[in-house]
């Protein structure tokens, strides 16, 4: 049977905590450290998704999360299945404490595999 292209997609997921105060400057750049630290993991993994997926237009979606505990969680699950991922942590210069957990980067890698745990997200 034929792959659909939905089967076939690469994409790459930013993940961002709602509950915690970030300006949107903070915000951005948390998302660029989650996209960046994802992306060099799933070089590690797979040049070849990655490859398809810089040739396709590199994908992003960026989703939210209320707490730290799902994030944390989300982490552990892709951790697990051994997709390409990256918490991210604060370092406390600007406007967080030292260590806040602030972005998740998932991917670039199989949206069919990322959706697994995501679906129920919602846009940011």
């Amino acid at each position: 049977m034929a792959k659909t292209a939905a089967e076939d997609e690469i994409k790459q997921v930013i993940v961002i905590r709602t509950d915690i105060e970030m300006g949107k400057g903070k915000l951005a750049a948390q998302c660029a450290h989650a996209s960046l630290s994802s992306y060099m993991d799933a070089v590690e993994k797979d040049k070849k998704v990655v490859e398809r997926w810089l040739e396709a237009g590199q994908k992003k979606i960026v989703l939210k999360v209320d707490s730290v505990e799902t994030m944390v969680k989300l982490f552990q699950a892709f951790k697990y299945k051994g997709i390409p991922c990256a918490l991210i942590s604060d370092r406390g210069m600007t406007q967080l404490p030292p260590d806040t957990k602030t972005a998740l980067g998932i991917g670039p890698w199989k949206s069919e595999e990322i959706d697994k745990f995501t679906a129920a997200l919602k846009l940011l």
